[in-house]
């Protein structure tokens, strides 16, 4: 679904930004663009300062970029994480990697997992299932408040906030439609622990910096935004997009 900033989208509300690409902080750029473009089904594209895992149309596009704190140790979950589909969990396995929570122990329909760096991923696995060419199928985000979190992001990307209860008496909020395709979600949970240090995968939009100000979100760099709990986001303008 392709909705220019300022526009309608197709439930009336009006969007204020919309969905540029996924961002990942690595120490290995090219081994974390490996990892991750063989599990997404990307093609990796560009030199180490511009990496890119290239899919589809521009909005697939994820951006593997070395991290600025690079003496700096993960020592918290970060705040997003990707959901991804795979034919079994020992394929990311093979690809690097490693299993924190299998799905036959929690119940869920997931298991939980770390990247080559320790990024948090969560990996359901379709044994015999066709599986589409781009296999991200969401990404889940911690919040103190969850609700809050994605009326806010519902309001900035033109989408409704659907709220879902699960069979474990979990519960989240769900925006559909608002990233790359109409398959991919974004899911807001409740955890209990503060931010405590920036997450390492974070998202894009193309959107005007002074009306996302206005909305509540705060300036951390230039063409860098925090949404009202912290979490950073990137603001590419529209004029930039052909340049």
């Amino acid at each position: 679904m392709e909705v220019e900033p300022g526009r309608h989208c197709h439930s009336g509300a009006m969007t204020l930004a919309t969905w540029h690409g996924l961002v990942i902080e690595a120490h290995d750029v090219d081994a974390q663009s490996r990892f991750w473009a063989d599990v997404l089904g990307l093609v990796v594209a560009g030199p180490v300062e511009d990496r890119r895992l290239e899919g589809e149309t521009p909005r697939h596009t994820v951006r593997v970029v070395e991290t600025d704190r690079p003496h700096e140790p993960k020592t918290a979950k970060n705040r997003v994480h990707p959901d991804l589909d795979c034919g079994s969990v020992e394929e990311v396995v093979a690809h690097g990697g490693r299993v924190l929570a299998p799905a036959e122990e929690t119940g869920f329909a997931w298991t939980t997992m770390h990247d080559p760096e320790g990024n948090e991923l969560c990996a359901f696995a379709r044994p015999g299932r066709s599986l589409p060419a781009y296999r991200l199928h969401g990404l889940g985000i911690d919040c103190v408040d969850p609700g809050a979190q994605a009326a806010w992001w519902g309001e900035v990307l033109g989408v409704e906030v659907e709220h879902q209860r699960g069979d474990h008496g979990d519960e989240w909020w769900t925006l559909t439609g608002a990233a790359v395709d109409a398959r991919m979600t974004l899911d807001f949970n409740a955890v209990p622990e503060p931010r405590t240090e920036r997450s390492r995968v974070r998202w894009n939009v193309v959107g005007d910096v002074d009306a996302l100000l206005s909305r509540g979100a705060t300036r951390l760099a230039d063409g860098l935004l925090a949404d009202p709990e912290g979490n950073p986001f990137g603001v590419v303008p529209s004029r930039m997009l052909g340049a």
